[in-house]
């Protein structure tokens, strides 16, 4: 890899603040950020980026913040979360995001379990809501608008907050930043709460900082480099990888609209690296395949030769056995040539895209491999800053998600759980010391999830401990397994398998409903809506068939016996799913309880497979 000139490491005496201001003092008038303003995208440079950090700080210290408070942070990936983020920081005060989507209940929860003085808040509507919940936040003593007018008390415009510093301030965050240390906490990070209300992760600039260090070592990431950011700041994955790691190697953040945006937003920044979750993957896959199959025969023929030729060669390159001059010609003409048009809707200049957040398909990391376009999967929790193991351009093996990084140690436990210890792991939970004694067995960290490390050290994950289906035959199943593979279907979005204590698996599936409502077009089915083509006997077939198709090989004990196709998909609204599109598997089975139990009829209740149509009717779930 390259020496990178504008990054020497990183110096874990410093602070996160520190890191970035002083990057800022190398890079000067190079372009740190990215935003796109009434259609046009604007330059934010280094020395902007170091005059709005000191000025955000200069603000709180005016508001009388002190070092051990907290300030939360409710606003999408822009410059003022950053802003927002590193002036608290710098004031030595704990930042506290908010993902920008979720209703005043999650941000009550949080406003309150910190004790937050200061809340920096994007929309003017949650803003406005929470003036009814004052009185059970004693501590809120300030909310800072970034967009709107003045909603009401206790309230202040963006720009009455900038204007009232004071001239003493400058010399005061100045002390501040060269007395905090390395181990002070730097965030609350309240975790998703797929298992029950969000937990306060508290990290210290050390955590992070020792990730940046692991990554900066493995993945070739410079000033040359510009990423697209569209994962929420609010998550550990993005602000670590996407945003601490980029601006300590120099690189340019591009912030996205928003996430609908990105298709568009990614041809027109031309980005060299993305992140995301596998939600995203997946659904770019099912797109190309979609579109390929929707083309002339002899476009398909070429397609599918193609990717022959690439899954041929990247098989040959990951069992390190040296593939033929005739398939690297092919593999090198076909990506030039077949697989070009899905690089220049990428904007062209991509050289890897990093998955984490969730598990990643293998047959979708083998296509991207195979086109020419890596997706480098790595693993990791909010609780460990967040990386613990990563494939790189080094060091790859599909099916895994790579080696552990350096200065991170992982074993597994007698049961399969996976154990880590090493600087990124977190100091604790905030005010929960019971909860944080109970994730940690001798000085490791339980982890949650099951996996296996093999001869050469890699690490695969099997599946979340508390997701483990046990059979009425006592058979483990492990289901996001089975679910990733169906997910590849052109006519499935989503996939929940259910069958803890039965004797058999079910499945809520998600049709595509693009691809179904095509089908049904070819087929002549009449239909109205999605509630029609759900219960319609030839699309069950058809689903049917799909799901068959992709458990030929399995054993019985892994195959879905039954199956429910469903209107709509899993919801944020209906609190279904993270922000980070993962499913909250207990919620959705409560939602559909019935639904999943009568597929444990007898059948000549005349229970098969059967589609269920949703209304929203006064916030319920409902059906028929």
């Amino acid at each position: 890899m390259d020496q990178n000139p504008f990054s020497d490491g990183v110096d874990m005496n410093e602070t996160l603040p520190r890191m970035v201001l002083n990057q800022a003092e190398r890079l000067a008038g190079r372009t740190a950020l990215r935003r796109k303003v009434e259609g046009v995208w604007r330059d934010i440079s280094w020395q902007d980026l170091d005059n709005n950090i000191r000025a955000f700080g200069e603000g709180l210290l005016g508001l009388g913040i002190r070092a051990g408070d907290r300030v939360a942070v409710m606003a999408p990936n822009s410059p003022e979360w950053v802003y927002a983020d590193l002036g608290s920081m710098a004031c030595g005060a704990l930042s506290v995001p908010v993902y920008h989507t979720e209703g005043v209940g999650t941000l009550l929860h949080i406003l309150q379990d910190s004790q937050s003085r200061f809340l920096f808040i994007h929309s003017p509507l949650i803003a406005g809501e929470l003036l009814d919940h004052l009185g059970k936040l004693p501590h809120l003593e300030t909310i800072i608008q970034l967009e709107g007018p003045v909603v009401g008390e206790r309230c202040l415009r963006l720009e009455t907050f900038l204007q009232q510093r004071e001239v003493a301030a400058t010399a005061e965050l100045a002390h501040r930043l060269a007395t905090a240390k390395p181990g002070d906490v730097a965030t609350l990070v309240y975790t998703s709460g797929t298992t029950g209300p969000p937990k306060g992760v508290m990290l210290t600039h050390a955590n992070f900082l020792s990730n940046v260090e692991a990554c900066s070592n493995l993945f070739p990431i410079g000033p040359a480099d510009q990423c697209l950011s569209f994962l929420p700041l609010s998550h550990v994955f993005e602000r670590m990888a996407g945003y601490y790691f980029m601006l300590n190697q120099g690189a340019v953040i591009a912030y996205a609209e928003n996430f609908d945006s990105v298709p568009a937003n990614l041809a027109e920044v031309r980005p060299t690296v993305v992140i995301s979750v596998p939600r995203l993957y997946e659904k770019m896959y099912a797109r190309v395949l979609e579109r390929v199959l929707a083309g002339p025969w002899l476009k398909k023929q070429l397609f599918f030769g193609a990717l022959k030729a690439g899954r041929a060669l990247v098989e040959s390159e990951m069992s390190g056995e040296p593939a033929g001059v005739l398939l690297q010609k092919t593999a090198t003409l076909a990506r030039k040539v077949v697989f070009a048009p899905l690089r220049e809707h990428l904007g062209g200049r991509l050289r890897f895209f990093v998955s984490g957040g969730a598990p990643l398909g293998r047959d979708i990391a083998e296509f991207f491999f195979a086109v020419g376009l890596p997706i480098y999967e790595g693993y990791g929790l909010t609780e460990t800053s967040p990386v613990i193991a990563a494939n790189t351009p080094q060091h790859v093996r599909l099916g895994t998600v790579g080696l552990p990084i350096p200065g991170t140690e992982v074993r597994i436990a007698d049961d399969g759980e996976i154990l880590a210890r090493g600087p990124g792991v977190f100091q604790g939970y905030w005010n929960q010391p019971e909860q944080t004694a109970a994730v940690f067995d001798d000085g490791w960290f339980r982890t949650g999830d099951i996996g296996q490390l093999d001869a050469d050290g890699f690490l695969a994950i099997t599946d979340r401990k508390k997701d483990l289906i046990v059979t009425a035959g006592g058979e483990n199943v492990a289901p996001q397994v089975l679910e990733n593979g169906i997910k590849t279907d052109k006519f499935i979005t989503n996939v929940l398998v259910y069958g803890d204590r039965k004797p058999f698996l079910t499945a809520l599936i998600v049709p595509n409903f693009d691809n179904i409502e095509k089908f049904a077009r070819e087929h002549r089915i009449d239909f109205l809506n999605h509630c029609d083509l759900v219960n319609h006997p030839q699309v069950l077939r058809l689903i049917r068939d799909r799901i068959d198709l992709h458990q030929v090989s399995m054993p019985p004990i892994l195959r879905i016996k039954r199956f429910t196709l469903i209107s709509r998909d899993f919801s944020s609204s209906e609190g279904e799913v993270t922000p980070t599109l993962k499913v909250k598997r207990k919620v959705v089975a409560r939602h559909f309880h019935r639904v999943l139990e009568e597929m444990y009829l007898p059948q000549d209740h005349g229970v098969h497979d059967s589609g269920f149509c949703i209304a929203e009717q006064e916030g319920e779930t409902t059906g028929q």
